[in-house]
């Protein structure tokens, strides 16, 4: 990550996709480092990355296991002790958390990718993982990857919305960035996504398609943990493309979206688990008008099939 500016509350709230009073949590825990400018309290962005790369071990700030539940530490959790932990990296996800908190089950949030959600799954240490992994020999997105990286377990996959996902350019879009293919020009320069998110397999399966490695595009190696860290990349001239939602283009000036792909976001649920009653508890939520109408005036979400099952695998 760059050191160009420095990053409010709000923005890295939005980065991790949690409140700001959550922020505010971490730094009193001591689980993020911050600093102050006056009474302003300020963020580099390396500092947002030791968070993630620190939660992801299961570590706080000073590199010893918290046992605070509301510390989202991800892949150390033993789920079954801990409470019931969703996997994904969308708001969708932190509004669902404080509604199933709100029907008094401890829900708790692990900001991990789709297909390291999916291994979490796999070795039951997550109750349900969000994947939007998109499957190029199929044109399908999800059920191929959870046949593959659930193998012998059997899941319920549930659609939770559809999301467009696209290339975020520089505002007028000054060099005409338009297809997958661009990525094969020489005077391009992308900002990545982390292994294993949706973002990144869905340039990796397309780039595939084209014949083009990603070891030949520049920047390929650069990688950021967040759609909102990469458009900000774009933004600040720091790359001139890069591949996220539509929904945070909105939230970043300076930059264009150009679609190129309707994705399905989905739930993956362990079928002996699909009865019991947190996970029907979460089921009525996520059909709920109540729940529904929370996105009415967000934007870039459809959820016209919001609690439908695709598949029982």
């Amino acid at each position: 990550m760059g050191e160009k500016k420095a990053l409010s509350t709000q923005e890295v709230a939005d980065m991790l996709h949690v409140s700001k009073s959550t922020i505010y949590d971490l730094i009193r825990k001591d689980e993020i480092t911050s600093y102050k400018v006056g009474r302003k309290v300020r963020f580099t962005e390396s500092d947002v990355q030791d968070y993630i790369s620190r939660s992801k071990k299961g570590l706080s700030a000073n590199h010893s296991s918290s046992n605070d539940k509301s510390d989202f530490s991800l892949l150390g959790i033993d789920k079954k002790q801990d409470g019931f932990i969703i996997c994904g990296q969308d708001l969708i996800l932190d509004i669902l958390s404080n509604y199933m908190r709100l029907h008094n089950i401890p829900a708790l949030r692990a900001y991990i990718g789709s297909y390291d959600s999916l291994i979490s799954l796999y070795k039951n240490k997550v109750n349900v993982a969000s994947s939007h992994l998109w499957d190029s020999d199929t044109d399908q997105y999800n059920v191929p990857y959870v046949r593959r990286l659930l193998p012998g377990i059997p899941t319920v996959i549930v659609h939770l919305t559809c999301r467009i996902q696209g290339l975020y350019v520089a505002k007028g879009n000054p060099k005409g960035i338009t297809t997958w293919a661009d990525f094969g020009r020489d005077d391009i320069t992308m900002i990545n996504r982390e292994h294993g998110a949706g973002s990144r397999v869905l340039l990796d399966e397309s780039l595939k398609l084209l014949g083009i490695y990603g070891s030949s595009v520049r920047g390929y190696r650069k990688e950021n943990q967040s759609h909102l860290a990469v458009a900000s990349a774009v933004s600040s001239g720091e790359a001139d493309v890069a591949v996220g939602s539509e929904k945070i283009a909105r939230q970043v000036d300076n930059i264009d979206f150009i679609p190129l792909k309707k994705e399905r976001y989905d739930l993956v649920i362990r079928k002996e688990d699909f009865q019991s009653f947190e996970i029907q508890a979460m089921l009525n939520i996520i059909r709920s008008a109540a729940f529904k109408n929370e996105f009415a005036n967000i934007g870039g979400y459809d959820t016209s099939d919001m609690g439908k099952i695709v598949a029982e695998i």
